[in-house]
């Protein structure tokens, strides 16, 4: 019996050109933002936003995935993104969040990309009409995001 090789398909590749095969130092950081934050969400509940690695910002096939969200499970709206980077994709990640932030289409208000070949924080939010600062402070969770790191 022929079976066919796989396939790309649409439903695994999102618009956003997001990588498939991340290395290792980007999937650790990912993790690090999601444990430091599910641990004030989840243990000590001192923050109201449920951080959730690499998920979909709605429940469509092209819709865009950051590498952590923060989402407010009672509006069911995502507050705060971060992209996880290196110094070759981040113009691309600063375009892809101020784009989300400003589309206003999934309630982001604040947006997060950190360059990890730099250590360098870029911080976006809804109404900086397209300005980022060097920041890792998050005025709406009240911390320093890169504490967990």
């Amino acid at each position: 019996m022929y079976i066919p090789p796989p396939r790309a398909s649409k439903f695994f590749v999102n618009e956003d050109e997001m990588s498939v095969n991340a290395p290792a130092i980007h999937q650790r950081i990912i993790a690090l933002l999601t444990m430091g934050l599910g641990n004030l969400y989840h243990g000590t509940k001192s923050i109201s936003l449920e951080p959730l690695p690499e998920m979909m910002l709605d429940f469509t096939y092209s819709s865009p995935t950051p590498d952590v969200i923060l989402l407010d499970n009672e509006t069911d709206q995502t507050k705060i993104i971060i992209e996880i980077c290196q110094t070759t994709g981040l113009k691309s990640d600063l375009r892809k969040v101020v784009r989300l932030v400003d589309e206003d289409i999934y309630g982001i208000r604040e947006g997060f990309i950190y360059n990890y070949k730099t250590q360098h924080w870029y911080r976006y939010c809804f109404g900086d009409g397209g300005l980022t600062t060097e920041s890792s402070f998050s005025e709406i969770l009240n911390l320093d995001l890169n504490s967990f790191l």
